[in-house]
């Protein structure tokens, strides 16, 4: 007998995620989806991105996932200035140059899947700190990221895979 593993893979469309035979709802960022993304536009990126990896704050949550997991502690941020070396990458606080805090009071943060935007190469103004994270009550815009709620967020880490992609258009 063969088994086929099957990819899960994401699509977002219309501030919707698409999974498996799922349909959620999603924030997307404030002036809607690019592919001429800038740092600081306010602007999702379109396109098809690999998922690289999970921070997450293990005194809030409990998560299963295929991808490599990593506990957020207080000094972790992500490098989004243009100025440095380390634009769009994770960085450790306090850094030189500015950087987005990832341990944060409200639970945007809980969870955090880091999209491969921007990443290999890094080209400076392109863009930095595009994740999938968990959305406010109100679903309000985020700076360009994908935000879900917590149960959906749960839901799709436990099933994407390191082949796993999310396409945005």
């Amino acid at each position: 007998m063969i088994f086929f593993l099957s990819t899960m893979n994401i699509l977002l469309k219309n501030k919707c995620l698409y999974f498996k035979d799922y349909k959620v709802k999603c924030a997307i960022g404030k002036r809607g989806i690019t592919n001429k993304k800038k740092e600081g536009d306010k602007c999702t990126p379109k396109g098809k991105f690999k998922l690289k990896y999970i921070f997450y704050r293990k005194d809030r949550v409990k998560i299963k996932s295929r991808l490599k997991t990593i506990p957020i502690k207080k000094d972790f941020g992500w490098c989004d200035d243009i100025r440095s070396k380390k634009y769009n990458r994770f960085v450790k606080l306090p850094f030189k140059y500015k950087a987005e805090k990832l341990y944060k009071s409200n639970n945007i943060y809980d969870i955090i899947v880091v999209i491969n935007y921007n990443i290999n190469p890094t080209k400076k103004n392109k863009g930095s700190a595009i994740f999938m994270h968990v959305a406010k009550r109100n679903y309000s815009p985020t700076l360009g990221c994908i935000a879900v709620s917590k149960k959906n967020i749960i839901d799709i880490i436990a099933s994407i895979t390191k082949k796993s992609y999310i396409t945005i258009s």
